[in-house]
């Protein structure tokens, strides 16, 4: 189950809403300007970032150039001001953020979007690329390509981590 955090007007909301259901993945839309996003869902979605204000963050925002405006960091805001300043102001999230038990992504990437796959999907994918695909001889060979160069840099991965110093 994946949770989308959306906007109306959103492009790539929906972009991101249309892709899951064309990949059948069940999900909650949460409309962030129609309901105020609790002090744990927000303290959940900066703790499953990476790069915490940096990734769900809005430059952008009005509400983010004000507070530039006021000499203020978001990263010397403390949690309870965060939280704070992102309940008054959910525009200055980034959109979509889709989380699901495994993966967290912001925004519409089409390349990022596919970590909502689940692993058994992905097996089906992997599964259904084979010579008696019509479109194998295209995607086939990419798909080769790719496994090829992942295996090359893994190795010089390996080589790099075993060599000894001079």
């Amino acid at each position: 189950m994946v949770i989308i955090y959306t906007s109306p007007g959103c492009a790539s909301c929906r972009k991101a809403k249309q892709w899951l259901k064309n990949n059948h993945i069940e999900f909650v839309e949460k409309n962030i300007f129609k309901s105020i996003l609790n002090e744990d869902e927000i303290k959940y979605i900066l703790s499953r970032s990476e790069n915490g204000t940096e990734d769900v963050i809005s430059v952008r925002s009005k509400a983010f150039q004000a507070l530039k405006k006021q000499d203020k960091d978001i990263d010397d805001l403390s949690m309870k001001e965060l939280v704070q300043l992102i309940q008054e102001n959910p525009s200055i999230l980034r959109r979509p953020i889709m989380i699901s038990e495994k993966s967290f992504v912001v925004g519409y990437d089409d390349d990022e979007i596919t970590t909502m796959m689940t692993p058994s999907m992905r097996r089906a994918i992997d599964d259904s690329c084979n010579p008696s695909c019509p479109n194998y001889a295209v995607c086939g060979s990419v798909r080769k390509d790719c496994d090829e160069k992942a295996g090359q840099l893994h190795l010089e991965t390996q080589n790099e981590k075993t060599r000894i110093p001079a």
